[in-house]
């Protein structure tokens, strides 16, 4: 059953109440630490400390950096994370974090996102709160995520900006670019942070799930308040027997009509003065933009100049910020599109258990059938790199264990 957990926010969500929560719910502090040191940045400290709030014990989580004067862009941030040794994982769901969140501030700006220069966010001590929840999921195993409804509070907060209404209109933009559900919470403060919205609008899916319940962790905020300032988490693996009815709607919703989505829509634009290394970056950021697919074709252009044809199947909602990518990444003058109509496997994920290690692999299901099976490459990876193995070797051993129903320990 896959590890899943769930971000109980009765008094909201930031940064530092998810650090503290995961490690209140069993994230070694050291191991933690380990992994953020693999930024390669210095002059932070990470504390935790076990704490009574009311009836509650938790654990305060507390990132403290030096003052940072210096206003991060997105590929700042981007190339700090995407060169540290960190899995895969972590790195991409940290960037898709510092993404939405450059997205939601150049809403709330009037600006684009390669303008904005992230503040209060964009500060070493922000930086390791995001990439440090990401790390703590990371260590617990967590493959989904879910979350509550958000209380985000009221009144006024001081910003990088000058005082602003709380919610912060980039918490609000954060929320409504996921269609996030909100409760009628007016207390007179901020209780859920950019930092904390950015997270879970990144990440969660926004109902609680059916689970075996393995542990729960408390973490405080900083504000002390009449009723507990605590998110709390849920930690659990998902129970397939109470869900199962839930996984035979979302596949043959998956089969039907691709996952439940409206028709894709599928954009290209021909290239023929630009380097490889831009190409190669314009699809990065297609695929961090939530493209579904994106691929290269080499194509011959007038003049016999050798090309490539640049195409990227997108959903319909995100049409405009992937063609706005396009024309702003590339040297082309126009994008075609149309409207294209698929056929979609339903997929999930299973953990092997192998005598090498535990390993992904990902389930094709066509009407209700098993018709395919692929092993993860990133876990592959990194076993054959922490064994010394060849590849190919952990790609046969986890494949044959495959085939072993008692080696299954997820859906």
């Amino acid at each position: 059953m896959p590890r899943v957990i769930y971000f109980d926010c009765f008094s909201g969500v930031s940064g530092d109440m998810a650090l503290g929560a995961l490690i209140d719910a069993g994230v070694s502090l050291d191991d933690l630490r380990a992994m953020l040191q693999r930024l390669g940045v210095g002059g932070w400290e990470l504390h935790a400390s076990r704490e009574v709030r009311g009836p509650l014990a938790g654990t305060r989580a507390h990132v403290v950096a030096p003052e940072d004067h210096h206003h991060r862009t997105l590929t700042d941030i981007r190339a700090l994370i995407s060169g540290a040794p960190l899995p895969s994982a972590v790195v991409e769901r940290s960037i898709r974090i510092f993404t939405l969140l450059a997205e939601a501030e150049a809403r709330v700006h009037g600006t684009t996102v390669d303008q904005v220069h992230f503040h209060e966010v964009g500060a070493l001590d922000a930086i390791v709160d995001i990439v440090g929840v990401v790390a703590g999921l990371d260590l617990l195993g967590v493959e989904q995520v879910f979350a509550s409804p958000i209380p985000p509070g009221a009144g006024w907060v001081r910003s990088a900006h000058g005082p602003i209404p709380v919610p912060a209109p980039a918490t609000l933009a954060l929320l409504a670019s996921v269609g996030a559900p909100v409760t009628a919470d007016e207390t007179p403060f901020e209780l859920t942070t950019p930092t904390g919205a950015a997270i879970l609008a990144s990440l969660a899916t926004f109902r609680r799930p059916p689970m075996r319940l393995r542990a729960v962790g408390y973490g405080f905020g900083a504000r002390r308040m009449e009723r507990p300032n605590a998110l709390r988490v849920w930690l659990g693996d998902m129970d397939d027997e109470t869900d199962v009815d839930q996984d035979r709607q979302d596949r043959t919703s998956a089969e039907h009509a691709g996952s439940g989505e409206s028709s894709p829509v599928l954009l290209e634009t021909n290239i023929d003065d630009q380097p490889a290394e831009q190409i190669a970056y314009v699809t990065e950021r297609l695929r961090e933009a939530g493209a579904l697919d994106v691929w290269c074709t080499p194509i011959m252009m007038k003049k016999g100049r050798a090309g490539v044809l640049i195409a990227a199947l997108v959903p319909a909602d995100l049409e405009d910020r992937m063609v706005t990518i396009l024309l702003r990444e590339t040297t082309t003058l126009g994008v075609r599109r149309r409207a294209v109509e698929r056929y979609v496997c339903a997929r999930d994920i299973i953990t092997v258990t192998t005598p090498l290690g535990p390993a992904r692999v990902k389930r094709k299901w066509w009407r209700g059938e098993l018709i395919g099976a692929a092993p993860e490459y990133e876990d592959c990876a990194r076993i054959a790199r922490e064994r010394g193995v060849p590849l190919t070797t952990v790609y046969q051993t986890v494949m044959g264990r495959l085939e072993d129903a008692s080696s299954v320990t997820g859906h």
